[in-house]
């Protein structure tokens, strides 16, 4: 919903520059705005973020869809064949890398977070949206580890919830890094993940019934940070790195499909088919024999 609100922003600017109405808009504005951005350098997936936030406001607004016209759909087809839908990927963080990366966050209030949130993260396979909304009230002990529910996530709309299994282990150790953060901020409820200050203390409650916590932009930026401190570069890397990071992991090892799709919450096995591909793109490769 940020994201829409602030493309209805941008649409409004551009259309208040060039003398055009944004809410009705007419399919030309719309067609009109859209090769703007891509001119602009924005990628397919943002315009076609762009043209589905006009449809939602035009929606909320009762008004017809400017963007069910031909021309936008044609302009849309043009920018895809211009630009090209390619993801642009970053890299996994895999268990070799996070284990690289763990060994080397000093041992602060602040070292303590970020350990448990890069090991849970991974363990989980979860996205960072997901990281940040985790309350305390969300784990439960199991023999094994923990079970952690999901209250909503970006496939599961409804608030269903979907409960994850976080094992023990004995390399990563989630579980262990995450009581040890936990039991350092004497965090017993409220949000899992928040704010340490400059001079080591966990924020302080933003209002009398809000505790803090940290935001998608803080994952990804502590990350890049500890991923730097470890000798690589944080260019390549970002919050979508943990997750992509266990499931190229779980493909290297081997792991059913069935089993990494059970951790990572996807709904359409194609997307996980990809990871394993690149993760297994050498193993008994055609050409292996007689390359």
């Amino acid at each position: 919903m940020r994201a829409y609100k602030g493309d209805a922003v941008l649409f409004q600017g551009w259309c208040a520059r060039y003398g055009f109405r944004a809410l009705p808009a007419s399919p030309e504005a719309v067609a009109g705005f859209l090769v703007a951005e891509a001119e602009a350098g924005r990628s397919a997936s943002t315009i076609g973020r762009r043209c589905a936030a006009i449809r939602y406001a035009h929606k909320l607004a009762g008004q017809p869809d400017p963007t069910d016209d031909e021309a936008v759909r044609a302009a849309m087809r043009g920018i895809r064949r211009r630009v090209g839908v390619a993801p642009n990927r970053k890299a996994a963080a895999t268990a070799e890398i996070l284990a690289a990366a763990l060994m080397r966050i000093p041992d602060t209030l602040a070292g303590k977070r970020d350990r448990a949130l890069l090991a849970l993260g991974f363990a989980g396979a979860f996205r960072r949206s997901e990281l940040v909304a985790l309350d305390v009230a969300d784990l439960s002990e199991h023999a094994d580890g923990l079970r952690v529910i999901v209250r909503r996530s970006k496939t599961d709309q409804e608030g269903q919830g979907i409960e994850k299994a976080i094992p023990h282990g004995r390399f990563i150790r989630p579980v262990a890094l995450l009581r040890e953060w936990l039991d350092a901020a004497g965090i017993t409820e409220g949000p899992l993940f928040r704010p340490v200050s400059r001079s080591g203390n966990v924020r302080a409650r933003k209002t009398a019934e809000t505790l803090p916590r940290l935001t998608t932009q803080a994952v990804s930026d502590i990350i890049k940070r500890h991923l730097e401190a470890a000798g690589l570069d944080p260019a390549l890397f970002g919050a979508h790195s943990l997750r992509a990071g266990f499931i190229t992991t779980a493909a290297e090892r081997g792991a059913d499909l069935a089993r990494i799709m059970d951790v990572s919450g996807h709904r359409d096995p194609r997307t996980v088919v990809g990871y394993i591909r690149r993760a297994n793109a050498f193993k008994d490769h055609a050409g292996g024999g007689f390359l």
